[in-house]
């Protein structure tokens, strides 16, 4: 299923939640918006010359550190893939650079931009983001820093922590601003939620909105009872009872299943230095399961799940296991690409633990293992408890102009953000039946009208139709199939 399943976007549309701070009305952070009904002219959106507009590309070349990779151009916008110097440490630049890749999609100085990241590698394909189709705009996209090729070398592995990728952030928007003059949004999904977030908290001044999907918030690492609780209560009882049965099962058989994970690690070279055996590798695959089916997953896939798993034979166990969570995943091949974020989980992010209260406890040699035993052990690594703590702070208390989008059925929305009485203009919404892809346009039809029109606002497009009565509110391009359809390919499934 995880493999048919990519990015599943079910847009249901019946009743979620709804957390808000403040009037929905504009605020000084906003600058002036643009002239409303006039579109852009043709030589803005194709980004060629014009009277206020010279070759875009000369433009970006013309910022000190920016260098070309390739452009890609598409219908409507200039695409290029772009390499920006960047200071190791952004404390003492004087200890060495290393090159970022960014991308920036081009649709014309005279409209808004959103600055985009993933957390992790950036696509070097053109793709627009929800909000960049809402407002119409440009799009920059950052890969996070540490993610090859983004890597300084050697790698100082002190300096990927949050505030250096958020200045990262900050250092491109001050280069590409005097360009991009009007306003800007920053967004990401899941760990590009989080960072989006980050961002935010340090350099709150930037941005004029932040649309942070599906963005994990776990404030107290070592009390995840939150997880426990969801697993509990989602979907229905005889989804559960199926998920269940096959991670139980899976366990049951190790011995045997384990022969053929043995089998396949000879096959295709995979090793274990990292993880620490075979074994360890393959009790996490097969605890990862259950998480991995709600993240990517939903109720109408659960026929595809085998409904008594004491009678399905073995291949249907290890098939059901593998297309859902991947047993190459904790190989060294497998964890090597994602190194940087398991460093981060295991110094400052947090990662969850769940209990498995339908598993006899001798089935389970290790448990929900901590991100040390998914990175090298050369890499030093010390945790930092104060790390989200601060930032759950600023949000309930600072928070301005922000939209979080959750989906009813993602694990990683157990633990969300939430806004405080400091918080101004900003939102929390729950998208129902949605998984780890929720999106604005999945959101009940009134907080879907809302969201737009708040990213419209703070975009600086909004229509004085839109200003007046939300519920109006439309993205102002139309769907593009190629533009607005998330990458075919997902991310593992226990990290956000």
């Amino acid at each position: 299923m995880r493999k048919a399943l990519r990015w599943l976007l079910a847009l249901t549309v019946s009743i979620g939640t709804l957390g808000t701070a403040g009037a929905a009305t504009a605020s000084p952070k906003l600058s002036a918006p643009l002239e409303q009904g006039v579109p852009p002219s043709p030589e803005a959106t194709n980004g060629t010359a014009n009277s206020t507009e010279t070759d875009i590309l000369n433009q970006l070349l013309a910022i000190p550190g920016m260098s070309l990779i390739q452009e890609k151009p598409y219908a409507g916008y200039r695409f290029f893939v772009l390499n920006y110097t960047q200071p190791v440490d952004h404390h003492d630049p004087s200890k060495g650079t290393f090159q970022q890749r960014i991308t920036v999609m081009h649709k014309g100085v005279d409209r808004p931009t959103v600055f985009h990241t993933g957390g992790y590698h950036v696509s070097t394909n053109p793709g627009r983001r929800e909000p960049t189709q809402i407002v119409d705009g440009n799009q920059v996209s950052m890969e996070y820093r540490f993610f090859t090729p983004s890597r300084p070398s050697p790698a100082d592995w002190s300096k990927l922590d949050i505030w250096q990728a958020a200045s990262d952030q900050h250092r491109i928007f001050q280069a590409l601003k005097p360009l991009y003059t009007h306003n800007w949004i920053a967004t990401g999904a899941s760990k590009g939620g989080m960072t989006a977030t980050y961002y935010e908290r340090f350099y709150p001044q930037d941005m004029d909105g932040v649309v942070a999907y599906v963005a994990p918030n776990d404030v107290v690492n070592k009390e995840d009872s939150a997880y426990d609780r969801f697993f509990a209560t989602v979907g229905t009882e005889e989804c559960r009872d199926r998920l269940n049965g096959v991670q139980r099962e899976a366990l049951v058989r190790r011995e045997r299943l384990k022969d053929k994970y043995a089998q396949e690690a000879a096959d295709k070279g995979y090793t274990f230095t990292t993880v620490g055996s075979l074994d360890k590798a393959y009790e996490a695959v097969v605890l990862d399961y259950v998480w991995g089916f709600w993240q990517y997953g939903g109720l109408e896939d659960c026929d595809t799940i085998p409904a008594d798993a004491e009678d399905a034979t073995d291949q249907q166990i290890w098939d059901s296991v593998d297309d859902i969570s991947e047993f190459s995943f904790y190989t060294d091949q497998g964890l090597e690409p994602y190194t940087p974020y398991y460093y981060q989980a295991g110094t400052e992010l947090g990662a969850p633990t769940i209990h498995f209260p339908y598993i006899e406890k001798e089935l389970i040699r290790y448990g929900y293992q901590s991100p040390r035993n998914f990175v090298p052990r050369s890499i030093p690594m010390r945790f930092q408890p104060s790390a989200m703590r601060d930032v759950d702070t600023w949000v309930r208390r600072h928070a301005n102009h922000m939209l979080f989008v959750y989906g009813q059925n993602d694990p990683w929305g157990a633990e969300p953000f939430r806004l405080g009485n400091g918080a101004r203009d900003s939102y929390v919404f729950t998208a129902p039946g949605m998984n780890h892809g929720a999106n604005v346009a999945g959101l009940v039809p009134d907080e879907k009208a809302l969201a737009t029109a708040r990213i419209l606002e703070w975009a600086g497009v909004a229509t004085p139709a839109v200003q007046s009565n939300p519920s109006v509110a439309k993205p102002l391009a139309g769907f593009d199939a190629k533009l607005d359809v998330r990458d075919v390919e997902r991310e593992p499934a226990l990290r956000p």
